[in-house]
């Protein structure tokens, strides 16, 4: 019986890896954003938006309440020690959002689920449980230019972001798979039509631990959540 497998996507800040989320969900491909459940978890009324207002004050909010992404951004990419309490507030309430999801799809009967994972070859103990892994990848050059033109930051400032993460070059080893993203969307999708057509051929199952560990941390609380909802 074939089981479902995961596939870890990463790139970088303006690498283009949004651009490579899409022609994959064009293709059908079922993905987890965890840009998108970061947005979700840091929401007002929830209590990682809270914990941020708590630490940073209610200077980096908008006037909806909303976060103010740009002024919190320019805050944490010039002080690792603010980044790394923002990312203790909001990582863990993001892994449990993408587990939920990821024991869904495989409760539904998805083949693979694409986990595009900004920090993934950051975080070393996430990669054990892909299958796959893919690297969203452009030059250097490209990729300061990106981001200065997206979010008209001067050079220092788009510097200062890409500091923050690892090089891309130093993540292309680290990778099983590698879309370069360096020029125009139809060369970008013509690779990410090539790894489609090896995911699709793949046979792949997940590792024992990560079965335990879904059942252990998961799927007995989306059960019983299940229960509760059907007897009330």
């Amino acid at each position: 019986m074939e089981a479902m497998f995961l596939v870890g996507l990463s790139g970088g800040i303006a690498s283009g890896k949004s651009t490579v989320v899409n022609i994959l969900r064009e293709l059908g491909c079922t993905v987890i954003d965890a840009d998108v459940i970061a947005r979700q978890v840091v929401k007002p009324g929830t209590s990682a938006h809270d914990q941020i207002v708590q630490l940073f004050g209610v200077e980096v909010l908008l006037e909806s309440g909303e976060l103010d992404r740009e002024k919190l951004g320019a805050i944490i990419f010039s002080d690792p020690e603010k980044r790394r309490l923002l990312n203790s507030i909001t990582h863990p309430p993001i892994r449990r959002a993408m587990l939920k999801q990821t024991i869904w799809y495989f409760l539904v009967g998805c083949r693979y689920v694409i986990l595009d994972i900004p920090l993934l070859f950051e975080s070393r103990n996430l990669t054990r449980y892909m299958k796959h892994t893919v690297l969203v990848y452009c030059d250097p050059q490209t990729q300061l230019e990106r981001l200065m033109k997206r979010n008209s930051l001067s050079q220092e400032e788009a510097r200062k972001r890409l500091a923050a993460q690892l090089p891309l070059d130093s993540k292309l080893p680290l990778a099983d798979h590698v879309i370069n993203n360096s020029g125009d969307r139809e060369t970008a999708r013509r690779q990410v039509l090539q790894l489609h057509a090896r995911l699709e051929a793949s046979r792949g199952y997940l590792p024992a631990r990560v079965a335990a560990i879904t059942i252990a941390t998961g799927l007995v609380a989306f059960f019983w959540g299940l229960l509760r909802r059907f007897w009330h």
